[in-house]
């Protein structure tokens, strides 16, 4: 009498990438993209591994920032504009490569295999997007973003990455570079 009931769930090297996934979306707002639940929980798994004990919410939030916001990275999208008439979408980009300003320009069906041919073109990227998906965090008109792309390179490994921005294209081309990047 007078108690309350909270969930607890534990993640350890034990646990199946359900645990991570519940983790990301309830504590953190991301809804992982099954693929990438199995490629994060290997992540996971690793570091409870080596530390022999369970991780916190808050130690998965780092890890997955570590993993798909790295502070190094080499790529960041400064801007873009897009033209999309009957004939496909057109995109001109501005990219910094490391300290370097580049423009980038590409032709594709959509946003995003126009600004995956602008990289191959402008930065010798060689990843193609297998799959994409998206979903708000939070709610309302003010939500942010965020987009998931799962490529493959020239060696075929594949390659996730994670974007967030307010406006829906800009978290797309922001994952297509992070999965470049990595």
């Amino acid at each position: 009498m007078g108690r309350t009931y909270e969930a607890v769930i534990r993640v350890n090297s034990q646990s199946g990438k359900g645990g991570v996934a519940y983790i990301m979306e309830t504590e953190h707002g991301f809804v992982l993209p099954r693929r990438m639940q199995i490629e994060f929980s290997k992540t996971i798994q690793a570091i409870t591994e080596d530390s022999g004990t369970e991780i916190t919410p808050a130690a998965m939030w780092d890890a997955f920032n570590e993993a798909y916001f790295p502070e190094d990275h080499r790529f960041e999208l400064r801007s873009h504009e897009i033209a999309t008439t009957e004939a496909g979408t057109t995109i001109t980009a501005q990219v910094l490569d490391g300290a370097t300003p580049v423009t980038v320009q590409g032709t594709g069906n959509g946003p995003i295999a126009a600004f995956v041919d602008a990289i191959r073109n402008g930065l010798g990227s060689t990843i193609d997007v297998l799959d994409y998906s998206e979903h708000a965090l939070g709610a309302g008109s003010g939500a942010t973003a965020v987009a998931y792309v799962e490529a493959t390179d020239a060696d075929q490994r594949v390659r996730w990455g994670v974007g967030t921005d307010p406006n829906i294209i800009t978290a797309s081309l922001k994952a297509v570079l992070a999965a470049a990047d990595r």
